[in-house]
C-alpha cells in the first residue's frame, strides 16, 4: 500500500466526513452538521492528510501558532488503513511543520490513552473543557 502524505492539501467537507465515519472519530464529532464540519476544515491552519490514491484515509487537523502550542484537534485513520503507521506518520509530519519549541496538545478518547503514552506523549490532567451550551459563571 502506497500512502501519499500532503500538507494543507484541499479537502472537501464530504471527504472529511466520510473519513471520520470510517474511523472511530465519527462517533465523537458532529458529522451531521454540515456547517460545523465545513468550518472545522476551513478554519484549521495546519492539516496533514494521508491519501491512498484519490481516497482520503487519514488526517491530522490542527490549530496552531507554530511557535508555542499546536492543538491537534482531530487524528483519524480509516479503519481499513489502521495499524499501518499512518497515524504516527501524520503526527510526525505535523510536528515537523512546527517551530522547535512548539508542543503538540490533544484530547484523547479514554481508549486511546495507551496509544499516545506508547509513542511519547505525556499525560497532563490539567485540561478543562467548557461546552458550547455552558456559560461562564460570574
Amino acid at each position: 500500500m502506497e500512502i501519499d502524505y500532503k500538507i494543507n492539501a484541499p479537502i472537501q467537507t464530504e471527504q472529511f466526513v466520510t473519513l471520520l465515519n470510517s474511523s472511530t472519530l465519527g462517533d465523537r464529532r458532529p458529522v451531521g452538521n454540515q456547517k460545523c464540519m465545513e468550518g472545522m476544515i476551513k478554519n484549521s491552519n495546519l492539516i496533514v492528510s494521508a491519501w491512498d490514491k484519490e481516497q482520503l484515509v487519514g488526517i491530522a487537523r490542527s490549530v496552531t501558532d507554530f511557535h508555542y502550542a499546536c492543538y491537534l484537534s482531530d487524528l483519524a485513520v480509516s479503519k481499513s488503513h489502521q495499524k499501518a503507521g499512518i497515524g504516527k506518520q501524520l503526527q510526525a509530519l505535523t510536528q515537523q511543520q512546527l517551530g522547535e519549541e512548539c508542543k503538540l496538545i490533544l484530547l484523547a478518547a479514554p481508549s486511546a490513552n495507551t496509544y499516545y503514552e506508547a509513542i511519547g506523549y505525556e499525560h497532563n490532567p490539567r485540561c478543562w473543557v467548557l461546552e458550547r451550551n455552558t456559560r461562564i459563571i460570574y
